[in-house]
């Protein structure tokens, strides 16, 4: 995925109300950027930090820009959750993860479960349907541990549980996180933030849900998968 137009660089102020952050410019212009990203942002959103926008792309947006990178150490790190769904089907579509590769059609946002939308659906003749839900994953306390999630997720454990579900029912069921930053070597979820969503994937897996962990190349060009990480149980 390359960005549509070039970022901007900036230093963070500040991220308040969740979706909001000032961001001082090279220019000397202070502007409010669009956060997508929900999450509580441990180790990514420090005051004072090196961040990258990207324009908006129509001026019917409410906002002019959107954090997209923070550089944490001597790397970038993807914060946009609204990417990791699009870096995964052009993986999947280009053969980078071999684990989902040979379907003929791939589907996104398609109902299932109970009222929820499984963010991409593969389907083959002859070969079970495939439910992969995507999760974004940005933590990481050092000693290249990628770890999800960063805060309590209610949804998260949910989607698991459906999972199993599809699974029990003759499907195939496959947990996917994209870790959009490339100075990780094995995942693993943190228990500390989340017990229950924790919890939920030891039984997920038990039930079985197959689990696909892959870090990201961050550029100010792009974000693309890149690599498969270890999975610590």
């Amino acid at each position: 995925m390359d960005f549509p137009a070039p970022l901007v660089r900036g230093q963070l102020v500040r991220r308040y109300k969740r979706f909001l952050a000032d961001v001082l410019l090279e220019s000397g212009e202070l502007v409010v950027a669009h956060c997508a990203n929900p999450g509580a942002m441990l180790g990514v959103a420090p005051e004072g930090g090196e961040v990258w926008l990207s324009p908006a792309p129509g001026p019917k947006r409410k906002l002019a820009w959107s954090w997209q990178l923070v550089r944490v150490g001597d790397g970038l790190v993807g914060i946009n959750t609204s990417w990791p769904n699009l870096l995964a089907e052009e993986a999947i579509r280009t053969g980078v993860i071999p684990e989902l590769a040979g379907y003929g059609s791939l589907r996104r946002e398609v109902r299932y479960g109970r009222n929820s939308r499984i963010d991409l659906l593969l389907e083959a003749e002859g070969r079970p349907t495939c439910y992969v839900e995507v999760k974004n994953v940005h933590l990481s306390r050092g000693d290249g541990l990628a770890e999800f999630p960063d805060c309590v997720t209610q949804r998260g454990a949910k989607h698991l549980l459906e999972l199993a579900d599809m699974v029990a029912g003759g499907a195939r069921a496959v947990m996917l996180f994209v870790v959009q930053r490339d100075d990780c070597d094995r995942f693993r979820t943190a228990e500390d933030f989340d017990p229950t969503y924790h919890a939920g994937l030891k039984v997920a897996i038990a039930a079985g849900v197959e689990v696909l962990v892959y870090s990201c190349r961050v550029t100010i060009e792009g974000i693309r998968i890149a690599r498969k990480l270890e999975l610590l149980a």
